[in-house]
């Protein structure tokens, strides 16, 4: 194993905000908490974030941006990172994924891909 590792985590969870949603009107509001750790060796600042989401529809946004919650969380080996956010989607059923572009504190930039996940009403997948 290299010694310089750069090994980031992300997990996710999500959930469905009955209250911020309006069926009648193709507005379905979902949360989202990601949990982002440094699984590597080596300290590691997250630079930006890229999101890819899709409807049922097919209709595809795309967001990017400097950091996460307007921050750019620098986390040492063995640290975790956690924020909520949000999403609004026409549709009951959507995906997400992306990536956060990292820089490793020995200049290495790259990249940890945010596998994609599902965004759901509860009931609307069986």
């Amino acid at each position: 194993m290299d010694e310089n590792s750069c090994d980031i985590r992300i997990q996710v969870a999500t959930d469905y905000v009955d209250e911020q949603s309006e069926p009648e009107s193709d507005r379905y509001v979902f949360a989202y908490t990601i949990t982002i750790s440094n699984n590597g060796d080596v300290p590691a600042r997250l630079i930006s974030r890229h999101w890819v989401i899709t409807d049922a529809n097919g209709k595809v946004q795309e967001v990017s941006g400097d950091g996460v919650v307007g921050e750019q969380p620098h986390l040492n080996p063995g640290e975790e990172f956690r924020y909520s956010s949000g999403a609004v989607l026409e549709t009951p059923v959507g995906a997400m994924q992306g990536l956060y572009r990292m820089e490793a504190d020995n200049g290495v930039n790259f990249d940890a891909p945010i596998a994609p996940f599902t965004l759901a009403v509860p009931g609307v997948l069986h």
